[in-house]
């Protein structure tokens, strides 16, 4: 794996990071705005989970907050409209869309899937606030349900939280991204991701850790890196 950092920050130093107003939610993130809306947060939804939600697919509700991580992936889609606009892109694990609204607001031709039918719902909603146009899809990484080769964006922030999510995910990249595409994944640091970008390498995709820096919002910091991952 290379690095290629690049030398300016992409989110402007806040001492004071956004935060909800209740259930709304205004970002302005590199001369877009971003106006977000959510019914209920994290903690009430986590509170109302059933026995089904700890299964073998747990269903835990992290979609319905903004992370450090989909901050930066949004920054950094947002300045880069000539490698988006006119493309198929998709966006892997939306929760709420803020990163899929990204894209699209930079001309891209964005699908946003996600596992949780409430997320999608969401982020449908939240395009609709923003006038934004997306292509919406509930889907399970393990049994993607595109074209094979159909984008040549794929784009995800913070989905490599557990060993198990790697191996259907490189195997929705092989199949999903189109010849000479590109794949931007935001993760903060964690040990558990530690080994993936190694480990990608070696199963044959050229990885570059293009960004690094540390993100705020609300009571969470992290230091966050993006990476670019082509075959």
């Amino acid at each position: 794996m290379s690095a290629n950092y690049a030398a300016m920050p992409l989110l402007a130093a806040n001492s004071t990071p956004p935060d909800w107003c209740g259930n709304q939610l205004r970002l302005s993130i590199a001369g877009y705005d971003f106006d977000l809306r959510r019914d209920q947060d994290m903690d009430a939804l986590w509170e109302s989970l059933g026995r089904d939600g700890f299964g073998t697919d747990e269903r835990m509700p992290y979609w319905a907050e903004i992370w450090p991580a989909s901050l930066l992936l949004t920054a950094w889609l947002a300045v880069r409209q000539d490698e988006i606009a006119g493309r198929r892109c998709l966006d892997l694990g939306c929760g709420m869309g803020l990163s899929a609204l990204a894209g699209a607001a930079v001309g891209g031709r964005v699908v946003a899937v996600d596992y949780e039918e409430a997320a999608i719902a969401h982020a449908a909603r939240n395009a609709g606030q923003n006038g934004l146009g997306l292509d919406l899809a509930v889907m399970d990484w393990r049994r993607p349900c595109f074209t094979a080769g159909s984008f040549e964006r794929i784009w995800g922030s913070d989905i490599l939280y557990e060993t198990r999510f790697y191996a259907p995910l490189v195997s929705l990249f092989r199949e999903l991204l189109a010849p000479g595409g590109r794949i931007w994944l935001s993760q903060p640091w964690r040990q558990v991701s530690e080994p993936v970008w190694e480990r990608l390498s070696g199963d044959g995709f050229t990885v570059v850790k293009a960004h690094e820096e540390s993100v705020s919002f609300s009571t969470y910091r992290s230091t966050v890196s993006l990476y670019e991952i082509s075959l």
